[in-house]
């Protein structure tokens, strides 16, 4: 039988560089070959090639009717981004083909669509994949079938105008002790753009008037919110994904951040185009207010692919060389002084409802992290960041600074 006789069975990618796998985009051209050894001669039907593409959600909610009746729903979904099949090896006339022993290859090349294609990614409830799948057809043999996945960035530029624009708040709020006020908590805040690069850093630019008399830590924390849709339902996962600790500031006083830095680890790019998975990025800056809720400005971030053009702004670390990284691929993060906290300790369970209709328990980083295949994303090679003083050698009262404060 061919089973006995088949030594390999292969699917090998082109790719520009040893040992690195190739990254796709739409539109570009997928080829590699299908590698046969065969230890004798052998007769083969057919060798087909079928490369396919999904998004898919799938998650189940079990709901109790009663104290002994319980169900549970399936919510599921899919979205189609390739189907391409090719045949390989297959006689026209419909006879076998007789192959020697030996190594036989047979090359594939196909075009991925021109329209806008989807991330690849990998979460709890959902994934993105495309891969390459081959059978091979023998006489009195089972189908023998062999499958590899390819990955697929679909690029983002972060130099567009709607993502280069600054971003900048106010919000204040009474804070209270046994139904009695005790003064005002404010924050005001601004960072330079709206998008960003992995392993670039976000100056953030705060003041924190603070009138009460009691004590406030001001933070800024990064947080990723994974979204999965079906039937009209939606599933939430949300992480801490970097943190930005202040000093504390007392009672009747005022703290003022020039430009802190809060770093970007290597997370995936944002994923806004499927229709059944997102993938969406907010930097909350934000302090505890005595006897009510936290006070925080959230500015949406998306972290792209392309990044900032050297003369963009003096903001700008990162080079536009970049190469794949198996530890991005599994969305590891560096080691950091302590790890970033759960998502409870950023957002209220009031607030937690509020920003969505069906969101899950918090979980902590980790959970979401250390995954066997998160979101793909490129590897930046980066100079230091520019140093920011955290005092200001002339200050002057927040709202008298130039609109431009990076300049």
């Amino acid at each position: 039988m061919i089973f006995d006789k088949l030594k390999k069975f292969d699917i090998v990618f082109d790719s520009p560089e040893m040992d690195c796998p190739p990254v796709f985009s739409s539109g570009d051209v997928v080829s590699g070959k299908v590698v046969l050894e065969l230890s004798a001669e052998s007769k083969v039907e057919s060798l087909k090639l079928h490369a396919e593409g999904f998004a898919k959600v799938h998650w189940t909610e079990s709901r109790s009717a009663g104290s002994s009746t319980a169900y549970t729903q399936n919510y599921s979904d899919e979205v189609e981004y390739l189907n391409r099949r090719e045949v390989l090896l297959q006689a026209d006339n419909g006879e076998l083909t007789v192959l020697s022993a030996g190594r036989h290859e047979y090359p594939f090349s196909f075009q991925l669509p021109e329209e806008t294609l989807v991330t690849s990614f990998e979460g709890k409830h959902g994934s993105i994949r495309y891969w390459v799948k081959v059978k091979l057809h023998r006489p009195w043999a089972t189908v023998k079938k062999i499958k590899k996945e390819f990955t697929v960035i679909e690029p983002i530029d972060i130099n567009t105008p709607s993502l280069l624009a600054p971003q900048a708040g106010t919000k204040e709020k009474m804070a209270r002790t046994w139904y009695r006020s005790c003064g005002q908590v404010s924050i005001t805040a601004k960072i330079d753009r709206k998008g960003y690069t992995p392993g670039e850093v976000i100056p953030v630019f705060a003041e924190f008037d603070n009138s009460t008399s009691r004590s406030v830590v001001p933070k800024a924390y990064i947080t990723q919110t994974q979204t999965f849709i079906a039937r009209g339902t939606m599933k939430q996962k949300r992480a801490v994904v970097a943190t930005l600790c202040g000093d504390i500031v007392g009672g009747n006083r005022r703290e003022t951040w020039h430009g802190r830095a809060i770093k970007i680890p290597p997370v995936g790019p944002s994923i806004l185009q499927c229709r059944i998975i997102k993938v969406e990025y907010m930097l909350r800056v934000c302090v505890d207010v005595p006897g009510t809720s936290k006070l925080s400005l959230e500015f949406p971030l998306v972290m792209g692919t392309i990044p900032l053009h050297p003369f963009g702004s003096r903001t700008s670390s990162v080079s536009s060389q970049y190469s794949v990284n198996i530890e991005w691929l599994r969305m590891a993060i560096p080691e950091q002084p302590e790890p970033p906290p759960d998502y409870s300790s950023v957002v209220s369970e009031e607030e937690a409802v509020q920003n969505s209709t069906e969101v899950q328990p918090e979980e902590d980083l980790s959970g979401v992290l250390q995954r066997s295949l998160m979101a793909y994303v490129q590897e930046f090679r980066l100079r230091p960041p520019p140093v920011y003083s955290e005092v200001d050698p002339n200050p002057q009262p927040f709202a008298m600074r130039p609109r431009c404060m990076t300049c």
